[in-house]
């Protein structure tokens, strides 16, 4: 080989392995900077309430600060939106929850979460509560129902977008019963539980862990629960006659976990994942979310891939067959329960 020749294959191979150390070198100090993490709802909401409390600790084991920005809309496309926009190195996370897992089954975007991966799905809020205004007549889930089907489209009902926890009780009710109600939106349950203390609206389905407190402090009351026993001396909703089927859609609930770009390199990912597994094992942050009525998980990659997808089948079939669905689950490719 000429001497030339040799040179710049040397130069070539020096080039390629600098290029391969320096990647290396980037990857194994990730994170080198402070990361954002987008909430997909409204402060002051379940995702928010556990995101917030779950960040500090992911914290400490990464090493960087984690600065949190509440991105609400659309059912939470907006956040998710952003998210997909921003490189896939890390250090934009979306900080999401259950709708965006029905996006394609509802119309709502062209995406779920199949364009990210699950670095941690923490905890599945499967407490649900019936709240309502503290000045309303009904004490439990009987009276409400009486009231609404003698006066149908007078209640003020807080809903959420397609796919929410809101969203998705009520069409579990009208699947058993007829239950008229004015539907007043809202981006999360923050913005709804400050109208419901403040009057605006009289009754609203959303998870313990975002309105426990408000029931313990009298600033809300509850008149059930989601299910077939009492939770916290709450009475369940199956003890109004016409809702006994609802046993048959459940465990359900919302979750919250954290999730990256699919592309996102796959070290920088598993560090992610070992930041935020430490995080959902510490005692304080497994105290708060046990103690707000939801269920731990701290699952991620194909543990929580298989999670999403029963729970997504399971909510998308529902959906069909009380006629909201906007498409066929079925051409969507996801299986019935």
């Amino acid at each position: 080989m000429q001497p030339c020749k040799r040179q710049l294959l040397g130069m070539a191979l020096a080039a390629v392995t600098l290029s391969a150390t320096t990647g290396m070198a980037q990857a194994q100090a990730y994170p080198t900077r402070d990361v954002t993490a987008v909430i997909q709802w409204g402060a002051g909401g379940g995702t928010d309430v556990a995101m917030r409390g779950y960040a500090p600790y992911a914290e400490e084991a990464l090493g960087k600060k984690i600065v949190l920005q509440n991105k609400p809309g659309a059912a939470g496309v907006i956040g998710a939106n952003f998210v997909l926009q921003q490189p896939a190195d890390g250090y934009t996370l979306l900080m999401g929850a259950e709708p965006q897992s029905l996006y394609r089954v509802m119309g709502t975007a062209d995406f779920d979460y199949d364009k990210f991966y699950p670095i941690n799905i923490a905890a599945v809020a499967n407490t649900i509560l019936l709240v309502a205004r503290t000045d309303a007549p009904w004490n439990n889930m009987q009276d409400l129902l009486t009231h609404v089907q003698a006066n149908p489209n007078k209640v003020k009902q807080y809903l959420a977008g397609q796919g929410t926890v809101p969203f998705t009780i009520n069409a579990m009710m009208n699947s058993l019963t007829k239950f008229e109600t004015i539907k007043v939106p809202f981006d999360g349950d923050g913005p709804a539980i400050a109208a419901l203390q403040g009057g605006h609206v009289d009754i609203g389905f959303i998870a313990s862990g975002a309105v426990i407190e408000h029931v313990k402090a009298g600033r809300l009351k509850a008149l059930g629960v989601l299910d077939n026993k009492p939770y916290q001396n709450i009475p369940p909703m199956t003890d109004a006659p016409s809702l006994r089927g609802l046993p048959k859609f459940l465990p359900w609930g919302s979750w919250y976990g954290v999730f990256v770009r699919k592309e996102t390199p796959d070290d920088v990912k598993a560090k992610l994942v070992a930041a935020f597994k430490k995080a959902g094992d510490n005692p304080k942050y497994r105290d708060m979310m046990t103690g707000r009525g939801t269920t731990m998980l701290n699952i991620s990659g194909a543990e929580a891939e298989a999670f999403i997808k029963k729970f997504q089948s399971t909510t998308a079939w529902l959906y069909q067959d009380a006629g909201v669905a906007k498409k066929n689950p079925a051409e969507l490719g996801i299986a019935k329960p």
